[in-house]
């Protein structure tokens, strides 16, 4: 019994608990102050919606708009109001509105609105091309219009390229704006600039206008050597710009400025005395820039600034193609293509000319696009020389393709030369490694065309495809001559093409020959052809300049197996070459015309070679089973050809054997061809198929045997026991139609598959022996008219019960369904079924005893497959025979009688289900019981 504490000591003992009650209580409540107020507190408001484009892009569109109405609105003027003014209104209103509109761009861009400019410059480009029209209308209508054209294009050309250059030096010879004292006010000095090109030394302050020395920050804008100070200027000697825009010469930029003299540029800039530049923007000189700096002579402070030290402002800097508009120049370039096409077509030139006049244009917009460090200029650039170019390409080559004469040869060569020229000096400037490849190898397709005209032109029909392959193998001398790595890669290229498309050419008459042989399935023994090319070519199909084939493939194959030294390409090279060479020996016959058996001979070389060479790999293996083919499909055609040509085969692998390398495939190919060679010699000497199968079987047996001597590890083993199988079934295809034949080849090869069962590894094929035994059994019992299905079931069912017993002995836990349940049921079943059929008794009888002594059997070693199956069987006999007894006496009894003993067997069972439910379970265990 636990005794009670003092009542002091109980007593400071409550004291306790309650002071730690009223501690835990505290901290619930102020828990439960912080929960009420976080639910109460409101929600941040939603951030505000993002705009889907900005501001620049908006006011782009804005002004493009403009520019288009306005254009559209001149030119209805310029065609439908004209008429209404007379000749010197018409003058003064052009000339009023034409220098109005091109002269206010510069007032444009001193204000720093260069994308107005742009859109009004373009309008002012698109009144001087109205104006060239509207000048042809009242003056010059009596001139040509297309000449006239061509004129006007040239004149509107070298406008708008000095338009666009006048405003470039404006910019940089123009009025410099400077912002005065704090009030902003705008002072002229002594140099001027636009928006995008101030001259060297300016900085730009404030929203993008430059100054000369001036320091602004925020919306204030000082004098210049003064300083001022608004939100987020730093006091001292720095030196502020406006808000986003860095200045060049400044000390200092954006809004977080040191105030001890540094320069600075954006977050992140070092502070030690350094002069840095946006993310990622290399700059020389340059005291603060964006992420992009161009290397030219301005450095910018905008979008994009060069890198060399010098200065410039606005949203772009141009390069050296590039004024301070963007519009003149690439409208001048893409003007300036047409004033040659328009003289060409008023002049009435001739293909030849038109031609010549691509091909300057190319090169003129090949030269513009390679002085233009980018740009819309060199878009422009790039568009017309591939244009221009492409089609003076298309014109050569046709040219070239249909020259007949040497007039139009020469001028076709000159055309093709100064391409390929103009590609291989492309290719030779570009920098970009995949584009100069790209140029060279369309420069040496070029080369090639130019070099083939002439012989084209003059040779007999066939001859250019030979001359132009080598010509383009003459490309490889390039590998000698001192040019860039893409460049050399591209010529080597056209030289694979030109060689690729000769293969090309050929083609037709490789599948030809190849393909030819196979016509003589359908002929067999039909009489040999008058030469190698009827033989092919049965149904006269053969292709023009066939002599062609094999000079192309020997070429190729030579060049091949030459020019190609790198490690890594040589095999595939080596290969290649050995495809090529085999095919130029296929073909050889055919474009020759050489006798049948001359044609017969080079094929079987054609297989032989390959096969016997000292190196021969699985391409090669390959090559000779397929001429080997080929052979025994053009053999077809005489008796004596067959057999000859079946018997070297054979021969021929059969010494093949010899390496270990080509034994895995030889020998089945040796097999194969010998069990050809039987089947046609019995078809020679006119023996039945039934007959020709026996001594097939010599085949079988013979793959058996060598399956033996090559032991499970050589890799041949499992081919020729593969291709000794295959002869096996031929020969039982053979000899099924005469039953007594196949019952005897049957037998025959299960003694050769027990023969192979003997071998260590090939033990499972004990099976298929036993069943082609079995088989060979039931052949014979129907050759003989045996019925009885105890005849076919017990040769079988037997043996298998004695397997069953015998692997029970050696594993007393196998299932009796898996040791006895197939013997049984292959035996029972059949009878059953058969003593259900026939109305004798005899059978049922027998059936009857058999099936109750397995069932005894069954009981006695306590086996279930058989009590099972014989108790079934047993029942099922039973009930055979009582069968007609039952009928008798259910049609003696009264009709009461059958519902009377239905409804005293249900009641049986009702009132013993309880019991007989348990006398099945326990029937079930016992079963269970049993193995």
């Amino acid at each position: 019994m636990t005794p009670f504490p003092p009542p002091a000591e109980e007593l400071r003992l409550i004291d306790a608990e309650l002071y730690q009650l009223d501690a835990r209580r505290a901290q619930l409540l102020t828990r439960r102050a912080w929960l009420i107020a976080a639910l109460h507190r409101q929600a941040p408001p939603p951030a505000p919606p993002r705009p889907e484009t900005g501001a620049p892009r908006v006011q782009n569109v804005l002004l493009l708009l403009g520019g288009v109405l306005l254009a559209l609105a001149a030119v209805a003027f310029t065609l439908v109001g004209w008429g209404q003014l007379g000749i010197a209104w018409r003058a003064v209103v052009l000339g009023a509105v034409t220098l109005a509109v091109l002269a206010a761009p510069v007032a444009l861009l001193r204000r720093g609105l260069a994308a107005t400019a742009e859109s009004v410059a373009g309008l002012g480009l698109a009144l001087t091309a109205l104006d060239a029209y509207a000048l042809h209308e009242t003056a010059l209508r009596a001139t040509d219009g297309t000449g006239y054209a061509a004129a006007a294009t040239a004149v509107l050309a070298l406008v708008w390229s000095g338009y666009g250059a006048a405003l470039g030096a404006g910019a940089g010879a123009g009025r410099r704006l400077r912002l005065a004292g704090g009030s902003g006010a705008r002072v002229p000095s002594s140099d001027g600039d636009g928006p995008g090109m101030p001259p060297g030394g300016t900085e730009a302050t404030g929203s993008g206008m430059p100054s000369v020395g001036a320091e602004a920050t925020g919306s204030g804008m000082v004098a210049d050597g003064t300083e001022a100070t608004g939100p987020g200027t730093p006091a001292g000697d720095a030196k502020a710009t406006g808000p986003g825009t860095p200045s060049v010469g400044a000390e200092a930029a954006w809004s977080r400025t040191p105030a001890d003299g540094t320069k600075a540029a954006w977050p992140g800039t070092p502070s030690d005395g350094t002069e840095a530049t946006g993310p990622g923007t290399p700059s020389v000189g340059a005291e603060a820039a964006w992420s992009r700096t161009p290397a030219d002579s301005a450095e910018a402070t905008g979008s994009r600034t060069p890198a060399d030290g010098t200065k410039a402002a606005g949203s772009r800097t141009p390069s050296a193609c590039r004024a301070a508009l963007r519009l003149p120049w690439p409208a001048a370039l893409a003007v300036g293509q047409l004033p040659l096409l328009l003289a060409a077509l008023a002049a009435g030139a001739g293909p030849y000319t038109w031609a010549a006049v691509l091909l300057v244009t190319a090169v003129a917009d090949t030269v513009v696009a390679f002085r233009c460090a980018g740009g819309a200029v060199r878009v422009v650039a790039l568009v017309g020389a591939y244009g221009a170019g492409g089609w003076a390409a298309l014109a050569a080559g046709w040219f070239s393709w249909v020259a007949v004469d040497l007039s139009g040869a020469a001028r076709a060569t000159a055309l093709l030369a100064l391409l390929a020229g103009l590609a291989l000096a492309a290719a030779r400037r570009l920098a970009d490694a995949s584009r100069a490849t790209a140029h060279a190898l369309l420069g040496g397709l070029l080369l090639v065309a130019s070099a083939g005209t002439v012989p084209h032109a003059f040779l007999p029909s066939g001859w250019p495809i030979p001359v132009h392959l080598a010509l383009g193998v003459a490309l490889l001398a390039a590998v000698r001559v001192p040019l860039t790595g893409p460049v050399l890669r591209g010529l080597l290229g056209a030289s694979a093409a030109v060689q690729a498309l000769a293969l090309l050419w050929v083609v037709p008459v490789v599948a030809v020959a190849v393909l030819g042989p196979v016509s003589w399935v359908g002929g067999v023994w039909s009489g040999a052809p008058a030469d190698a090319r009827t033989a092919v070519a049965a149904a006269g199909l053969w292709p023009p300049h066939a002599w062609t084939a094999p000079v192309v493939l020997l070429s190729v194959a030579a060049v091949l197996a030459l020019a190609v030294r790198d490690a890594a390409w040589r095999p595939r090279a080596l290969t290649a070459a050995l495809c090529l060479t085999w095919a130029a020996l296929l073909t050889l016959p055919a474009v020759l015309q050489l006798p049948f058996l001359g044609a017969l001979s080079v094929q079987f070389l054609a297989a032989a070679a390959p096969l016997l060479a000292a190196r021969t790999r699985l391409p090669g293996l390959v090559l000779a089973q397929v001429a080997a083919v080929l052979l025994v499909c053009s053999a077809l055609a005489t008796r004596t050809a067959t057999l000859t040509v079946l018997a070297a085969l054979a021969l021929l692998f059969a010494a093949g054997c010899r390496s270990v390398d080509r034994r895995v495939c030889a020998a089945p190919a040796a097999l194969v061809y010998a069990a050809a060679l039987v089947v046609a010699s019995g078809a020679a000497v006119g023996w039945s198929p039934a007959h020709t199968a026996l001594p097939l079987l010599s085949v079988p047996a013979v793959a058996a045997l060598l399956a033996a001597r090559l032991g499970a590890a050589s890799r041949a083993t499992v081919p020729v026991e593969a291709a000794g199988a295959a002869a096996g079934l031929l020969a039982v295809g053979l000899a099924a139609p005469d039953p007594a034949s196949l019952s005897l080849v049957l037998g025959l090869c299960g003694v050769i598959a027990a023969g192979t069962a003997a071998r260590a590894g090939r033990h499972f094929v004990g099976v298929p022996a036993t069943g082609l035994f079995v088989l060979a059994v039931w052949v014979r019992l129907a050759a003989w008219g045996v019925a009885a299905p105890e005849a076919y079931t017990l040769p079988v069912s037997v043996p298998a019960l004695l397997v069953g017993a015998v692997r029970r002995r050696c594993d007393p836990l196998l299932s009796s369904w898996t040791a006895y349940g197939p013997g049984l049921a292959f035996t029972l079943v059949p009878s059953l079924a058969t003593a259900w059929a026939e109305p004798y008794a005899t059978r049922p009888l027998l059936l009857g005893a058999a099936a109750l002594l397995v069932t005894l059997l069954g009981a006695r070693h306590r086996l279930r497959a058989p009590l099972v199956f014989g108790g079934a069987v047993l029942a099922l006999v039973a009930l055979h025979e009582l069968g007609p007894y039952l009928a008798q006496l259910a049609g003696v009894l009264p009709r009461w009688v059958p519902p009377a003993l239905a409804g005293v067997l249900l009641l049986a069972v009702g009132a013993t289900y309880e019991r007989r439910i348990r006398d099945v379970r326990r029937v079930r265990e016992a079963l269970g019981r049993m193995s």
